[in-house]
């Protein structure tokens, strides 16, 4: 009898997705059921914004594939049933943003999603 395995995350969709601005390749990572936080300069730890399920996860990679920017996957660890990766964007004028992601999956589709973004900003 041999031993059951989870199917794997897709690494390399992942960086298709994220490195061709293509929503619905990124979108076909996740569950049904996921949740996804982001915590940034507007959406402070205290009070992320929240994404519940595949919809509003969608409209979100829409908005964000839809930008006038690079964006390039640095890093990724899969261990288990946990991923962690790094991203690196820019937009035409030259400011810099840094994504750090942690992944959670079931059955290789992502179920939580924490997000951890910093922007490049003017100086004062």
């Amino acid at each position: 009898m041999g031993t059951a395995t989870s199917p794997a995350f897709d690494t390399e969709a992942l960086r298709r997705g994220i490195e061709a601005h293509d929503a619905t390749v990124l979108l076909s990572l996740y569950a049904d059921d996921a949740e996804l936080r982001v915590v940034d300069r507007n959406s402070q730890p205290s009070h992320p914004m929240v994404k519940h399920g595949r919809s509003e996860i969608g409209a979100m990679l829409d908005e964000v594939c839809s930008r006038d920017m690079t964006h390039k996957l640095e890093q990724v660890i899969v261990q288990g049933d946990q991923v962690a990766y790094t991203e690196s964007c820019e937009y035409p004028d030259g400011v810099r943003v840094l994504v750090s992601s942690m992944l959670s999956l079931r059955d290789g589709k992502i179920v939580d999603q924490t997000v951890v973004q910093a922007w490049d900003e003017e100086d004062s």
